[in-house]
């Protein structure tokens, strides 16, 4: 006769395990049992226990760790989140407080330290370095000093250190064999009576391996990570970073004072990492490799970053070479981004992707940036949709893309708007205050795909063109003449020309108006954004335009792909930036549909 335990065996592994709701405090240790009684000290403690469907919940506090998670969940059902707790500010630094400071003259300060300090990593020995970095003739590293939260300038001299303290307070470090000194510049304070913190660790939030999928990162204040330059032919680091995994959320975090980078979204590692010599050729490499990795919507991308608020970076805010594909990007705030301008390069920007295939970009508000959103090969499928830009070095740059791509109802507010380098883009009820700019030929072959997918079809030059305007509001800066030239066709009807803008000959019927000053102004109140601009009823009734869908835009000529959403059903354009319906009969120009008494509230 079996024992009644074994009878049960087979129901009871049937049964499935209960989700563990994990506890973390300043208070607690990391042998307790991560119960809200008796909580886990770190958070990597608690990612060492988490399962598939397990909640980390951490308490208010400052956690200077790396958090690596060795495992991910397994579905978008049954994920592994981590958590800031309701009620209170929880902090994740890369940085440790440094004391012992001694002076030096005036108001320069030295401290010394063990390299032990420093653990397997030092930044003060660690070179920012790689495909696309310009130096400018000098060595940056990726360490940083913060007195109070803000950070120091890093001198390219000791003997600048040295000096009186300028606009920019400055700071040096040298390492030997033993030590690692620093000589910083504190103006009026003793550095041992307030907080000053240095960098430690290279990231915050990031897995060592690739392939961790389904994690949710939530709620957190995350800050001061030393991290390397991220170009598309490397591996891609940031202070928080998915490392070539699939269906990460991170939301509702504050996330600020990266060396190089906030948010990575993008590529694996390997031997061949920053040797592409700078070429297309080298990044057509780095692709193909990255096909052979895995890159295919099944494991990759799907990620969904909403509601963060990122700054001071000094490469950019989010980044992702391949891995960022299928993902959504919304709702996020992004400013003060490579505005140093210590270093320089070719991967500057609010938000840099390589790879954006089906890749929605909505409800942003980029502003103070080299460049807002720079979508460098393969923007095919992705939407740039309701976005707010404004007091950048550039709102949009498309480079070597052959589509289809769609910017639709977002508020470019920046004096340089566009600059394209590629073809197949549809630029529909946006408003353009700045300029436009556009390279008529790029002889780089760059990649296109089948529709929704990551193989890659065939290579291609760029000549410009094959680009369709509808029932855009364009604003003194900008001059269609140089479309009057271009190879591919082109399509334009329904817009709106003020103040001095340009049509191109593409536009048979223009409404064009340049004595009218629409006396555009964004002010920037505690409650948030308003738009003040003076609007015509006049344009409603002056034309007729139409509801742009995908039969109005047709198929890109390269790629021969229709404009459609992620999912192949049709697009249809008929809600605003606020998402209100439009008047499918005749919808208004620019990106609000019936704008009202102005000022409006744009964010």
């Amino acid at each position: 006769m079996k024992h009644p335990l074994l009878t049960l065996l087979p129901a009871l592994l049937l049964v499935p395990l209960q989700a563990a709701d994990l506890n973390v405090a300043p208070d607690g240790n990391d042998t307790n049992p991560a119960t809200p009684a008796a909580p886990l000290r770190t958070i990597q403690a608690a990612a060492k226990l988490a399962q598939p469907g397990d909640v980390i919940t951490v308490q208010a506090g400052v956690y200077r760790e790396r958090i690596s998670p060795p495992r991910g969940g397994e579905s978008d059902t049954k994920r592994i989140v981590y958590q800031a707790a309701a009620g209170g500010k929880v902090e994740i630094k890369g940085s440790e407080v440094v004391k012992n400071w001694v002076k030096v003259q005036d108001d320069v300060w030295q401290v010394v330290l063990p390299n032990a300090f420093f653990g397997r990593f030092n930044p003060y020995s660690d070179l920012i370095h790689g495909d696309w970095f310009n130096g400018k003739g000098r060595p940056h590293h990726t360490g940083a000093v913060y007195l109070n939260g803000e950070w120091l300038t890093e001198a390219a001299k000791q003997d600048e250190v040295l000096k009186p303290v300028g606009a920019t307070p400055l700071w040096f470090g040298q390492v030997d064999q033993d030590r690692t000194t620093l000589w910083a510049q504190f103006k009026g304070v003793n550095p041992n009576e307030q907080l000053v913190e240095i960098n430690v660790r290279q990231t915050v939030f990031y897995p060592e391996q690739p392939g961790i999928n389904f994690i949710t990162v939530r709620g957190f204040t995350l800050c001061h990570a030393a991290t390397p330059w991220a170009p598309p032919t490397a591996e891609q680091i940031g202070l928080i970073g998915t490392h070539w995994s699939k269906g990460w959320i991170i939301e509702h975090n504050v996330i600020s004072h990266s060396v190089c980078s906030g948010i990575a979204l993008g590529k694996h590692g390997d031997e061949w990492d920053n040797t592409s010599a700078d070429t297309a050729e080298g990044y057509v490499k780095t692709i193909e490799r990255g096909l052979k990795m895995g890159w295919h919507k099944d494991n990759i991308g799907h990620h969904l970053v909403r509601n963060n608020t990122i700054s001071h970076c000094e490469q950019t805010g989010i980044v992702g070479s391949l891995g960022a594909a299928f993902s959504t990007v919304t709702g996020n705030t992004i400013h003060d981004i490579h505005v140093r301008r210590l270093f320089t390069g070719a991967e500057m920007a609010g938000i840099k992707f390589h790879g954006a295939i089906d890749v929605e970009l909505s409800g942003n508000h980029i502003y103070r940036t080299c460049l807002g959103l720079w979508l460098d090969w393969m923007a095919q499928g992705t939407r740039v949709s309701r976005n707010l830009f404004h007091d950048n070095g550039r709102d949009l740059f498309v480079e070597v893309n052959h589509g289809p791509f769609l910017v639709d109802n977002n508020l470019f507010l920046s004096p340089a708007a566009l600059l394209s380098v590629s073809q197949g883009g549809a630029y529909v009820h946006n408003l353009i205050a700045g300029s436009f700019d556009m390279n008529p030929y790029d002889g780089r072959l760059t990649p296109f795909h089948p529709a929704h997918a990551t193989a890659v079809a065939e290579l291609h030059d760029n000549p410009c063109g094959d680009d369709r305007f509808y029932n855009n509001i364009f604003v003194e800066r900008w001059n269609f003449g140089r479309y009057d030239a271009v190879k591919f066709p082109v399509w334009m009807n329904g817009n709106v020309f003020l103040k001095g803008a340009k049509p191109s000959k593409h536009e048979a019927a223009p409404l064009v108006n340049a004595d009218f000053d629409p006396a555009l102004k964004l002010l920037e109140k505690p409650a948030g954004c308003y738009l003040e601009m003076k609007f015509d009823p006049a344009w409603n009734t002056a034309a007729t335009r139409q509801l742009v869908t995908t039969e109005l835009l047709g198929k890109t000529k390269i790629a021969g792909c229709a404009y459609e959403n992620p999912d192949a059903s049709p697009l249809r354009i008929d809600t605003d930036y606020f998402g209100k319906p439009r008047n499918a009969a005749n919808p208004a120009p620019g990106p609000i549909e019936t704008p009202g008494a102005t000022p409006i509230k744009v964010w």
